[in-house]
C-alpha cells in the first residue's frame, strides 16, 4: 500500500493548475506547438484551448503566447507559464518527500496550535477497502475526515472514540489524544 496525494496550485480558492495542467505545458514546452503537444497527449485540441484559456482567467496572466508565420513560429511558455510549473514542481517534492517520510509525523504535537486541533467523539465509520471516512462531532458540527483504512486500523479507531480532528488547509486529519497532550492543555 502507498500514500498518494494531488497538488494543485489556487488563487482565490480557484484552481490554476495541477498535474494535467502541468503535463499540458510540459509538452508544449517540449514540441512548441499546441497541435503537436496536443497529439503527444491524446487530447483534443479545442479541450487544450479552454484549458489554457481558463488558466489565463484565472490566474490573470498569460501562460502561453503564440508567434504566427515564419520559421519561429509556434507555441511558446510565458514566464508566467514557467513560473507555475516550477512552482507546482516545488510543491509536489516537498508533498512527496514529506508524506514519503515515516518520521514526519511523530513530532506533529510541536507543530499544531488550539486553533487547528479539535476534540471531538467518533460519530461514525465508514470504513472501504482504501479509503474510510471518520465523522467526529466536534460540538455544535460533525466533520468528516477522509483517510486511508490503513490509518483507521492504525489508530483503531471506533465509534465513540474521543479523537482529536486536526484541520489542516483542505483536510481533516486525526490523531490520538495521549496524555502528555491532554496535560499540556490543561496547563
Amino acid at each position: 500500500m502507498e500514500t498518494r496525494t494531488k497538488v494543485w496550485l489556487t488563487e482565490d480558492g480557484k484552481h490554476i493548475i495541477g498535474a494535467g495542467k502541468v503535463n499540458l505545458l510540459k509538452a508544449i514546452d517540449e514540441e512548441r506547438s499546441l497541435s503537436k503537444a496536443c497529439k503527444k497527449l491524446g487530447m483534443s485540441y479545442k479541450h487544450a484551448w479552454l484549458i489554457l484559456k481558463k488558466m489565463n482567467e484565472r490566474g490573470d496572466q498569460e501562460v502561453v503566447y503564440t508567434v504566427r508565420g515564419g520559421k519561429d513560429q509556434g507555441t511558446f511558455l510565458t514566464e508566467y507559464g514557467k513560473q507555475l510549473i516550477d512552482e507546482y514542481e516545488a510543491s509536489r517534492t516537498y508533498i512527496d518527500e514529506t508524506v514519503g517520510d515515516d518520521t514526519s509525523w511523530e513530532n506533529i504535537a510541536f507543530k499544531l496550535s488550539a486553533r487547528n486541533k479539535l476534540i471531538g467523539r467518533v460519530v461514525e465509520v465508514e470504513k472501504g477497502d482504501i479509503v474510510s471516512k471518520v465523522k467526529i462531532e466536534v460540538d455544535p458540527a460533525i466533520l468528516t475526515s477522509i483517510v486511508t483504512a490503513e490509518a483507521v486500523d492504525r489508530l483503531d479507531v471506533k465509534e465513540g472514540d474521543e479523537l482529536f480532528a486536526i484541520i489542516k488547509s483542505t483536510e481533516v486529519m486525526l490523531a490520538r489524544p495521549s496524555r502528555v497532550s491532554a496535560e499540556n492543555e490543561d496547563n
